[in-house]
């Protein structure tokens, strides 16, 4: 009885500080607490219905019986759209607070909603070992279903909520891409609605220019319903190396070697500062060295970004064994090192002990709920971008995002890109091996200003033949932008499956006017 009336005291003298303050207030100032007291529960209560309707779909095997059911609706919607005139542009129905990118588009509001209600996982057939999936299938969920099984997709992107829609419509990368590309190169199908209501399958050789635009499209070629996905036999563990590597030169130098060596089944950089990374391989295995495995998804241990730097203030190279889920969401609970910003003592011991397990907030919920001054804020003081450029300008790269912006951590994920058709490909014939930079967090340059810095970093990649992430802020000019990414075969397939009314163009959707 005491500690409830201790806890409802402490509440109540809580919402009377939040009252005099003001809710704004509290909200720039001391995000933390309402975190705290609203949006993990709330976050734990999603995660349950989640599971809880996974769990039913995959018992009752009702995915596969509604799948039809549900296009027939989508199909339907966009022929009634046709047969109001065709008076605005289509998009998805699903809010814009609820998707992992930072933008909330104002076109949500002006364009006809298309409700697609496809969130499960289709067939697993092993013998041509691909997975079915509708396109709000998330990470985590394909994860847990596919690993008890001995299965795997080939690229996991890193994020639980990260979608198959999205991912597809715009791109995805992990550790393993070095070996096979970008989240879209592990596809084999996609079943698309176009703006006819028609249902068409495009595969690399049944409407295989559909097939290769679709990727970085953002959903402007038509609704995405379903995808078909390899899948790869997994293994228990991974065993990770992690090498502390000190200078910039000998940085870029050892990531780029590691990189090449396609017997490393994932490669990841970690850059605490100029001079300082931890670089990491790993293998898949289904021994290990149980006194060093550590399973890093328990929600009482260290983040693991923190984990890591561990190993560069000893000065240490060292091995471990971590469980093959756990690698695969190892960012997850920290959101990167986003979350250090939010929730400040998050990594803290007694907290991740006591709390961890409510960890972390949903991205959807932190956006529906930042409010307009939040909004702003981190719109003029941070920077979360992922730039992919060419592995041979990273030492430059790394000088320029220094010189710029001086976010760390920086995110270094290598990939293969091959030379395919599409919005994005190498500048030269022969496949290129890229790397991702991501950089999350606030500017520590004196002189940054958002839109200024930012432009300033899409000019470099653009130099040397990088590209941006389209998640992201994008401050490019429509020319600029045609300029970084190939839309030859993009806009051929607009114009011949009639989307010029259906469908906004990818920079009107993506560009920084859009966000508001």
């Amino acid at each position: 009885m005491v500690p409830l009336l201790s806890l409802g005291i402490g509440l109540s003298l809580l919402l009377l500080w939040a009252r005099y303050k003001g809710i704004e207030y509290v909200l720039v100032h001391h995000r933390w607490i309402f975190v705290c007291l609203f949006l993990l529960p709330l976050s734990v209560l999603f995660d349950i219905y989640s599971q809880f309707r996974a769990w039913v779909v995959q018992k009752l095997h009702s995915a596969p019986l509604q799948h039809s059911q549900r296009v027939r609706y989508i199909q339907a919607q966009v022929r009634e759209w046709k047969k109001e005139g065709q008076k605005t542009y289509m998009c998805t129905g699903r809010p814009g607070w609820h998707t992992v990118s930072l933008r909330v588009g104002k076109y949500k509001k002006t364009h006809k909603n298309i409700f697609i209600n496809l969130m499960d996982i289709l067939e697993v057939d092993t013998e041509r070992q691909v997975v079915r999936v509708e396109p709000l299938v998330t990470m985590g969920q394909l994860t847990a279903y596919l690993n008890p099984l001995g299965w795997t997709i080939p690229v996991v992107p890193e994020l639980d909520d990260l979608t198959v829609g999205g991912l597809v419509m715009g791109t995805g990368i992990e550790t393993s891409s070095h070996v096979y590309g970008l989240f879209q190169h592990t596809c084999k199908a996609y079943e698309i609605v176009l703006a006819d209501g028609s249902l068409v399958r495009c595969t690399p050789e049944e409407n295989s220019d559909l097939f290769y635009a679709v990727p970085w499209s953002c959903g402007t070629l038509g609704f995405l319903v379903a995808a078909e996905i390899n899948i790869v036999p997994v293994k228990k563990y991974i065993k990770l190396h992690c090498e502390p590597v000190r200078g910039l030169k000998a940085i870029c130098k050892r990531f780029t070697e590691e990189s090449e060596k396609k017997e490393n089944h994932f490669v990841e950089g970690l850059v605490y500062s100029l001079e300082e990374a931890v670089i990491m391989s790993g293998i898949l295995t289904d021994e290990a060295d149980q006194s060093k495995v550590n399973s890093i998804g328990n929600y009482y241990k260290p983040w693991f970004y923190k984990h890591v730097e561990k190993y560069l203030k000893a000065n240490e190279t060292g091995v471990e064994y971590i469980p093959t889920r756990h690698y695969y969401h190892r960012h997850t609970r920290s959101i990167f090192w986003v979350l250090q910003e939010i929730l400040p003592f998050g990594n803290n011991p007694v907290f991740r002990y006591l709390f961890g397990w409510m960890v972390p907030p949903k991205i959807s919920l932190l956006k529906l709920t930042q409010g307009e001054a939040i909004r702003k804020l981190y719109e003029q003081h941070h920077v979360v971008q992922d730039m992919m450029i060419p592995i041979k300008s990273l030492e430059k790269c790394i000088e320029t995002y220094h010189s710029d912006i001086k976010v760390y951590p920086l995110w270094l994920c290598p990939f293969i890109l091959p030379n395919n058709p599409g919005m994005v490909h190498p500048k030269g014939d022969e496949t290129e091996l890229y790397v991702n930079v991501g950089s999350y967090g606030e500017p520590q340059t004196k002189h940054f200003e958002a839109r200024a810095s930012t432009r300033q970093m899409e000019k470099f990649v653009r130099s040397i033949h990088g590209f941006q992430m389209l998640y992201a802020d994008c401050y490019m000019t429509r020319e600029e932008f045609w300029e970084m990414f190939d839309g030859s075969l993009y806009h051929k397939l607009r114009k011949e499956l009639q989307c010029s009314d259906a469908f906004p163009e990818v920079y009107d959707k993506i560009s920084k006017a859009a966000r508001h």
